[in-house]
């Protein structure tokens, strides 16, 4: 990556599969990743469907572009959104992209820019797939960006988290991979661990904003501070 503070991202957003209403929370959360330098949106502009992607296209700064389906039951969008990123990739000018779907049909081509070393990330709804969101470096649901979204119903979308307990295991597992013999682990590295193996872990999930948050309501561990480093050990047993 050239000399920068930020990675500079090809963000390319799947209108056919994405809410309108999102649009704002995505490319926040985009923004605070890396720089957005590109931002594209695919759809068939010619249908009602899409009319709030249409209504947010210049407010937002995106690029639209036409994709008019020509045989019945064929995205249109898919193919073209694949198109222009293998020429944004042999461009060479990105660190990374940005897929914005739920659609496991761009599975290959997170494979593929992964491959050639790009860094990958995916937003989309928890419906999403497990293979594409395995793929990406990162998946973000986009119900963990609205949580203060007055449009998700009680009980769903954003306002539905797991329960902290549940991370647990993905950090037992993350300790059982880091080859150390100390106890205490970094809790940046387990983080990190804890990602590589599921891209989609979010602490939002679990309706925390940080891992430190998170991980100070989990029953089974202990918690200690050297200066601005956190460190974590499963509890011993009591005999």
């Amino acid at each position: 990556m050239p000399d920068r503070d930020q990675p500079l991202l090809a963000t390319l957003i799947d209108a056919d599969n994405v809410p309108a209403k999102h649009a704002e929370a995505i490319l926040k959360e985009v923004a605070a990743i890396g720089e957005p330098a590109l931002r594209r949106v695919y759809g068939d502009w010619t249908s009602a469907r899409l009319k709030g992607w249409s209504e947010k296209i210049l407010s937002l700064g995106l690029v639209a572009h036409q994709q008019t389906s020509n045989i019945s039951g064929k995205n249109a969008s898919d193919i073209g959104l694949v198109i222009d990123a293998m020429d944004i990739l042999h461009g060479q000018r990105f660190d990374g992209f940005v897929l914005v779907s739920s659609d496991s049909d761009f599975t290959s081509l997170a494979n593929r820019l992964r491959e050639d070393g790009k860094m990958v990330i995916g937003i989309g709804e928890k419906k999403t797939p497990e293979p594409l969101r395995n793929v990406c470096n990162r998946f973000i649901f986009i119900e963990n960006l609205i949580t203060e979204d007055a449009d998700a119903p009680a009980g769903k979308g954003g306002s539905a988290k797991e329960s902290p307990a549940k991370a647990a295991e993905l950090l037992r597992d993350a300790m059982a991979r880091i080859p150390q013999e100390d106890e205490w682990y970094q809790l940046g590295q387990l983080g990190q661990a804890v990602t590589a193996a599921h891209p989609d872990f979010d602490t939002r999930t679990y309706g925390k904003r940080k891992l430190s948050e998170l991980v100070s309501v989990i029953k089974g561990f202990e918690i200690k501070r050297e200066g601005n480093q956190i460190y974590l050990r499963e509890k011993k047993s009591k005999r």
